[in-house]
């Protein structure tokens, strides 16, 4: 039996679609699914500001996407599981192809989580 998915408002979808329109944060989001990620990988993987990069998770997190861990004086982003956008998000992230390549080529130039 095939379990429907929870139906959310048409306001809530337009403002995630809204969100995840910007390529830079359907890629962040993307690269969430499987992964934490630190602000100082971002800033690496997209070759922008630490405040760019910080305004886009804002923007992710003020709509519940992201969540933030803090490791000391670092602050970790994973992708909002418990959102009741996730099955939406989870949805659309089914059609995009993996990011981890990004994060591997991190970790193989040794820059994986350069903010410890």
């Amino acid at each position: 039996m095939k379990v429907q998915p929870e139906v959310i408002d048409i306001a809530k979808a337009s403002q995630v679609l809204k969100l995840l329109g910007d390529k830079t944060r359907l890629s962040i989001i993307k690269l969430l699914e499987k992964n934490e990620c630190c602000v100082c990988e971002f800033v690496e993987i997209f070759k922008t500001s630490q405040p760019a990069i910080s305004q886009h998770l804002r923007k992710l997190r003020d709509a519940d996407l992201v969540k933030e861990n803090r490791k000391g004086q670092w602050i970790f982003y994973s992708l909002n599981r418990d959102s009741e956008t996730y099955e939406f998000v989870e949805s659309l992230l089914a059609f995009l192809p993996d990011q981890y390549g990004k994060l591997a080529e991190l970790e193989k130039q040794g820059r994986r989580i350069t903010c410890e």
